[in-house]
């Protein structure tokens, strides 16, 4: 487990820091429309470092793979703690040698690669209502598209590795590009879709990134949540899951178990039985 988690730290700081610069040298292209050029970025990046990571730590890289991960019983809640930690220091760590070689300028006009809802000086942003619903929205079609055929067995087993990345990874740049694309706005940076890369620029700079910083993590907290749900009433006869014997509606299945009204009554009529007997 410690040594996953130190690959999760690892491979979270050079995702943040490879995937950063590239977003940045995307928009400070002399292309006409420079976003556009955004998702194919996050789309070769999140392919490659998946390719690397799924087998040797399930390629998570950020907590919303590791929270549904857990909720679905793919890992331990103890693991999937210890990953979250793992990528939270990835992404200061990321950020810090980012900061080091970005120049003040750029560090200061793109929030050195942060999160922002309500823009850059001039530049308009987005309400953070509009942002938390398009945190939930692009992270569930991550989790709907990806996730299902990446905890599915069978079809992983049928497409192989490399098609089960790009299907992430192309998930995850259709999100992107909707984000960047829908809004229009040019103080919005779009989804972030993974709570430790916000968090890395929000604590080395502060200031204007913790202005609806909450949004990039309750927004794809819910979306894990409302997927879980979703999951437990998909036809069974097409999916084969993972093994999730550390689901969570069965780690806590005992503990309603106990405290119910059904086992309130069991044990009062169980102490009822044994009266008679004596």
């Amino acid at each position: 487990m410690w040594k996953a988690a130190l690959t999760e730290l690892v491979a979270t700081a050079s995702l943040m820091f490879t995937l950063t610069t590239s977003i940045v040298a995307c928009l400070d292209s002399n292309e006409s429309n420079p976003k556009l050029l955004v998702p194919f970025a996050v789309f070769i990046i999140a392919f490659l470092f998946l390719m690397v990571t799924v087998p040797l730590s399930g390629g998570h890289m950020s907590p919303v793979f590791t929270f549904i991960a857990a909720l679905k019983g793919i890992i331990s809640l103890a693991r999937a703690s210890i990953y979250i930690l793992a990528q939270c220091v990835g992404s200061i760590t990321g950020f810090l040698i980012l900061s080091s070689v970005m120049s003040h300028d750029a560090a200061k006009k793109y929030s050195l690669g942060g999160c922002t809802i309500d823009g850059n000086g001039p530049t308009s942003g987005v309400s953070s209502g509009t942002a938390l619903m398009l945190e939930f929205c692009c992270t569930f079609v991550v989790l709907f598209v990806g996730v299902t055929i990446a905890f599915d067995k069978r079809r992983s087993k049928e497409l192989g590795l490399a098609m089960v990345c790009a299907v992430v990874a192309g998930a995850m740049a259709l999100a992107v590009f909707v984000s960047i694309s829908v809004t229009g706005r040019a103080g919005y940076a779009g989804v972030g879709l993974n709570p430790a890369r916000c968090l890395g620029p929000a604590l080395l700079r502060g200031g204007s990134l913790w202005d609806g910083h909450w949004v990039f993590w309750i927004g794809p907290c819910l979306a894990c949540i409302i997927y879980y749900g979703f999951t437990k009433g998909l036809p069974k006869e097409g999916l084969v899951w993972e093994d999730e014997k550390h689901d969570i509606k069965n780690l806590a299945a005992p503990t309603l178990c106990c405290w119910g009204p059904r086992s309130r009554t069991s044990q009062l009529n169980g102490n009822v039985l044994e009266i008679v007997r004596r």
